[in-house]
């Protein structure tokens, strides 16, 4: 839990807590002083006194939008958004905190990316792209960490997905589709960056994640994937993980990022991309 009242009578000294276990297999890194343990599964972390930790928490990916019936539309789907990003200091009490890693979005399940819990905070997983072929509703990015793109559309089914405050941003919008809905799909959003809209030309990039130094490395999480385009130009993924979008399958949201999946192209064989799986790293001064 964090503390309120840092400063004044009453207030705790504030050491650094001692972890004593962990479970999960846990890399266990050290820089600059401080002693770094990252779960890339999950697991558990054993404090034995109250203390500071730093707290890095992301969740798993959203996957892209495809087409779900056995004929070809010529929609441009939304990018997956990236999964929600946490990081900070905190005062906790000793004890057992149990760790669980947020899994990416896989393709067709209709979720989004899976939430990463420490029993301090919660990163939320990212939102699914927009979809076809199902009810016509769907085709809205979903929200989520950051929301997936909106599949283009000639209405207002095609509105990327809202992001969670203080973790992520909105998904594109995907573009308002002619015809023969051959429009450009929105980019998912980004720990960083909203995704971009998609247009006439081109599918929307993922938005941008945001980068961490916790483990004495700079790293960037949470990238949303690129909107899909049927023919043209698929949008890229945003740093951190995005996958790019397809003309036919979108790429993967990249493991252990939180990275969004890009949207696919037309064809019902056409993929979109899984979601990145999440991570939590905790550090400790030693």
């Amino acid at each position: 839990m964090s503390i309120s009242r840092l400063s004044g009578a009453g207030a705790p000294t504030l050491v650094s807590a001692d972890v004593t276990s962990t479970t999960g297999s846990p890399t266990i890194t050290t820089s600059g002083g401080k002693t770094i343990y990252s779960f890339t599964g999950s697991g558990t972390i054993v404090l034995a006194k109250d203390g500071l930790i730093t707290v890095l928490a992301v969740g798993g990916g959203g996957c892209g939008g495809k087409f779900y019936q056995s004929t070809n539309a010529g929609f441009g789907h939304g990018g997956g958004g990236g999964g929600g990003v946490v990081s900070q200091q905190y005062y906790v009490t000793g004890g057992t905190y149990t760790l669980t890693i947020g899994a990416g979005s896989p393709v067709q399940t209709f979720k989004g990316g899976d939430s990463s819990i420490t029993g301090v905070v919660t990163a939320v997983g990212g939102g699914t792209g927009g979809t076809a072929g199902i009810p016509d509703a769907m085709g809205i990015g979903c929200n989520g960490g950051s929301g997936g793109g909106g599949r283009n559309a000639s209405n207002n089914n095609r509105l990327g997905g809202l992001g969670t405050f203080g973790q992520g941003s909105n998904g594109g919008n995907g573009h308002a589709g002619d015809s023969n809905n051959t429009f450009g799909g929105g980019g998912g959003g980004g720990a960083g960056a909203v995704g971009a809209d998609g247009s006439t030309s081109v599918g929307g990039n993922g938005g941008n994640g945001v980068t961490n130094t916790i483990t004495g490395s700079s790293v960037t999480y949470g990238g949303g994937g690129g909107g899909g385009r049927t023919s043209g130009s698929p949008g890229s993924g945003g740093t951190g993980g995005g996958g790019a979008g397809g003309s036919t399958n979108g790429t993967n949201g990249t493991a252990n990022t939180g990275g969004g999946g890009g949207g696919a192209g037309s064809n019902f064989a056409d993929n979109a991309g899984t979601g990145g799986s999440g991570i939590v790293i905790i550090s400790v001064t030693t």
